[in-house]
């Protein structure tokens, strides 16, 4: 212990050049997109995100993109893009999971207000997508899907975060 100072400060330096030398090779980039009013149903909204955030990407070599949806009542995830009856399959199953009824405690906001929180916790609010060299990394059939839960049409919110290696 007593010659331990010996060790320490030379790896300090070592430790505060590397924390200096990668700073400036990562970003972070965080930005609101806002999404129009849309009826209940499940949506594909790949084109939308992309035409926000396309020229933040193409500064990323390799990272992250984090999509927040900024509320409680609506959810996003991934899933197949090419058949348009999987977003009519999926609003249907989540129909038939949480169903909208006078059986709910929360009814603030009517019969479709606990519903859709459920729902939303089911599915989520956020999902994060590997970034590779300026473009999202996802499957041929992937695409990017706002489950929108409320009878209402509500505009819509998503936190983007794009972090990664800069070009």
């Amino acid at each position: 212990m007593k010659y331990f100072h010996i060790f320490l400060i030379p790896l300090i330096y070592i430790l505060i050049f590397y924390l200096k030398m990668e700073t400036g090779t990562y970003a972070c980039i965080q930005k609101t997109i806002h999404l129009g009013s849309r009826k209940k149903g499940c949506y594909i909204i790949t084109d939308s995100i992309l035409k926000e955030i396309s020229d933040d990407l193409n500064k990323i070599k390799c990272g992250t993109v984090n999509l927040f949806l900024m509320h409680t009542s609506a959810a996003i995830t991934v899933l197949e893009s090419y058949d348009p009856s999987v977003m009519k399959d999926l609003n249907n199953s989540l129909d038939k999971i949480a169903p909208e009824g006078n059986f709910y405690l929360h009814t603030d906001e009517g019969p479709d207000d606990a519903p859709s929180h459920i729902k939303c916790a089911l599915i989520g609010p956020s999902i994060t997508i590997p970034v590779t060299d300026g473009k999202l990394n996802m499957g041929t059939w992937q695409g990017i899907i706002l489950c929108e839960f409320r009878t209402a049409m509500k505009s819509r919110d998503i936190l983007a975060t794009i972090t990664g290696v800069k070009k």
